[in-house]
């Protein structure tokens, strides 16, 4: 018998589910690596005398870092998506609060909007997501839409 999650379909997404996301401790070596991958070197994210100048006073985690945090292949819910996911289709963002070195922040998701046309063998899947931080702040507050399949035969 498997521990194995069921796998999900657009079928099974109705407005106002939640799904817990991730949780992920942001290391000055994920600061760098992000810099190093993404080219964006801006001293706000590294440089502790030019941060200082700055409103933050410190550096700060770069915003692309943190949205990509909030990706739902992380979760434990992408290993029940395995079958359904057809595409990643949109996604936007809002910062609200900085994150710096060594915060630890949450994701979270909750549907937003499933839409459908007769005849496709797809819907279309919203999430709203949130990232806060330890003290329950919402630092970023985004959203992404998925293509999921339907079960086979059900349209």
């Amino acid at each position: 018998m498997s521990d194995a999650a069921p796998q999900l379909y657009f079928e099974d997404f109705a407005l106002g589910q939640t799904y817990d996301g991730a949780s992920r401790t942001v290391s000055q070596a994920d600061v760098l690596a992000f810099a190093a991958l993404t080219g964006d070197a801006h001293p706000i994210h590294y440089d502790a005398e030019y941060a200082k100048t700055t409103r933050f006073g410190r550096p700060i985690v770069h915003g692309l870092h943190l949205m990509s945090l909030t990706a739902l292949g992380a979760t434990a819910l992408s290993g029940q998506l395995k079958e359904a996911m057809i595409a990643f289709l949109q996604q936007g963002a809002e910062f609200r609060r900085p994150v710096f070195v060594d915060d630890t922040v949450h994701s979270a998701f909750e549907v937003v909007e499933v839409d459908s046309k007769p005849g496709r063998d797809w819907g279309r899947v919203k999430l709203r997501v949130t990232l806060a931080n330890d003290s329950g702040e919402t630092i970023l507050e985004a959203f992404h839409a998925y293509r999921l399949r339907r079960r086979e035969g059900n349209s």
